[in-house]
């Protein structure tokens, strides 16, 4: 079986919608067939890695830690937006994982090299 680049793109906010939790899903699922998984959180998908998440007053379940757990899984390529960073007013000190800050042309080139790119 050859193995695939996914790129997973996070853009929206962590609550409010399941697709966070769904992305975090499929990385999981993926990692679980060897493949070879990078993730991208731009726009308010920031968001989704901001330590200090509470949803206690909107009653949903926190799932920020899996982010945390992503690298026992192999997921260690994990990619943020430079301008969006800068535009949220977000530093590498608010978020709960190691990232690589990318430009938005490095952005561009990270898509070309990857065989599957998943948008949520």
């Amino acid at each position: 079986m050859k193995i695939k680049k996914c790129l997973y793109v996070n853009r929206r906010a962590p609550y409010g919608t399941s697709y966070a939790l769904e992305a975090i899903d499929m990385v999981l699922i993926g990692s679980a067939f060897d493949q070879d998984i990078s993730l991208l959180f731009i726009d308010d998908g920031l968001f989704q890695l901001k330590k200090g998440q509470d949803t206690a007053d909107v009653e949903i379940k926190n799932h920020s830690p899996a982010y945390r757990a992503f690298e026992m899984y192999d997921v260690e390529k994990i990619y943020v937006s430079k301008e969006a960073m800068a535009a949220r007013g977000l530093k590498r000190a608010d978020l709960l994982v190691d990232v690589e800050l990318l430009s938005d042309s490095r952005i561009k080139e990270l898509m070309d090299e990857h065989d599957i790119i998943f948008s949520f």
